[in-house]
C-alpha cells in the first residue's frame, strides 16, 4: 500500500518501520561479494532503469571514489575498486536501443566488457524489467556473479539472481528508499575495509 495519506512524521516512522525489516546478512553479503571483486581484480558492473538506474549510478560512483581516502586516490599503485555502471554510456545505451531493442542495453554491454568472476548487481523494484533479467541471463550463463536488489515479490529477478536483498513492499518508493539507505552502509563498510593498513596496495 501506498503511504500518500501519511504526514512526514508517518512517512519517517513507516521507513524506519522498514528498515528494521531488513535482513543484514543480505546487505553484508553484497559488501563482502564487492570486496571480494576488489581483492581479486574483478569489475562491479552495476545497472537498472528509472530510480534503479540513478541508484546504479551512484553506487558506481560512490564505490570508485568513496572506498578511498582522497591521498590514496592521488597515489600511483593503488589497487582500485573497478566499478561500472551500465546506465551512464548514453551513446552506447541510445545506439543498442534504437539498433536492438531496449531489452538488449544491458546485456549488450555485459557481453562487451564482462568477464567470469566479475560481478552484476541488478536492481528493479518489480523484478520484472526485461532488460535486467536479459543481463542477468547472460552474467549466469558466463561465469559471473549476479545480485539482485528487489521490491514487491522479487519478481523473475529473485528467482534468476545467484544472490540478493529483497524489500518485500508494494511501494516503489519505499523500496528505492531503503536500497538507497543500505548502498549507502555498503560503501562505508567497504571504505573501512579497503583502507585498513596494509590492504590497499598494489
Amino acid at each position: 500500500m501506498l503511504g500518500v495519506d501519511l504526514d512526514v512524521d508517518g512517512y519517517l516512522k513507516r521507513l524506519r518501520v522498514e528498515l528494521a525489516r531488513v535482513e543484514g546478512a543480505e546487505v553484508s553479503r553484497l559488501a563482502e561479494l564487492i570486496y571480494r571483486a576488489w581483492e581479486t581484480g574483478n569489475f562491479v558492473f552495476v545497472f537498472g532503469n528509472g530510480g534503479s538506474a540513478c541508484l546504479a549510478s551512484h553506487l558506481a560512483e560512490d564505490l570508485g571514489k568513496g572506498t578511498f581516502r582522497e591521498k590514496d586516490l592521488l597515489r600511483h599503485g593503488v589497487r582500485r575498486l573497478k566499478a561500472l555502471s551500465l546506465t551512464d554510456n548514453v551513446g552506447y545505451l541510445t545506439a543498442l536501443g534504437n539498433d536492438l531493442g531496449y531489452e538488449q542495453v544491458f546485456v549488450q554491454q555485459l557481453a562487451s566488457y564482462g568477464q567470469p568472476g566479475d560481478l552484476a548487481i541488478a536492481i528493479s523494484g518489480s523484478g520484472n524489467s526485461p532488460n535486467v533479467l536479459a543481463a542477468v541471463d547472460w552474467a549466469n550463463r558466463s561465469g559471473l556473479v549476479t545480485f539482485g536488489m528487489t521490491g514487491y515479490d522479487g519478481g523473475k529477478l529473485k528467482q534468476m539472481q545467484q544472490d540478493g536483498i529483497h524489500v518485500p513492499l508494494d511501494d516503489m518508493g519505499m523500496v528505492e528508499a531503503i536500497h538507497g539507505c543500505l548502498v549507502h552502509w555498503v560503501v562505508d563498510d567497504l571504505f573501512a575495509r579497503v583502507n585498513r593498513a596494509g590492504r590497499h596496495g598494489g
